[in-house]
């Protein structure tokens, strides 16, 4: 199964249930269908680059966030059919990673998964 990494760019609410709840049915579709959640990450609450408008008012603000994930194709398919037609989401893209986890890292290397990086990391 391909590995595919999902930004999710929701509409700003000042309660963030909204937000796990959109989080929760997305991770939950994927596992549903044989896939696997690889990570969940956050990136707050930010100004949007531009307004958006989607099912609703144009936005200032919006809710950042990404999903880790391999799945197959055809689950692929029916996640954007659930981010199309759910209220919540303003825009959403998702990039193939890789065909296998292997294929992100060199011989003998552990896989690790795109993070931010910290002060060591830099320094080497």
């Amino acid at each position: 199964m391909p590995l595919y990494e999902m930004l999710c760019i929701t509409t700003h609410v000042q309660s963030y249930q909204h937000i796990r709840e959109l989080v929760r049915q997305s991770a939950m579709h994927v596992m549903n269908n044989g896939g696997v959640v690889r990570n969940i990450n956050s990136w707050g609450t930010r100004i949007l680059p531009q307004r958006m408008k989607r099912h609703g008012p144009l936005q200032s603000l919006g809710d950042y966030w990404t999903l880790h994930f391999d799945c197959s194709p055809r689950t692929l398919r029916s996640l954007n059919g659930i981010m199309r037609r759910d209220p919540r989401v303003l825009r959403w893209t998702v990039l193939k990673l890789a065909d296998k986890v292997e294929d992100l890292s060199r011989k003998g290397e552990k896989v690790i998964l795109p993070c931010k990086p910290t002060v060591a990391d830099l320094i080497d």
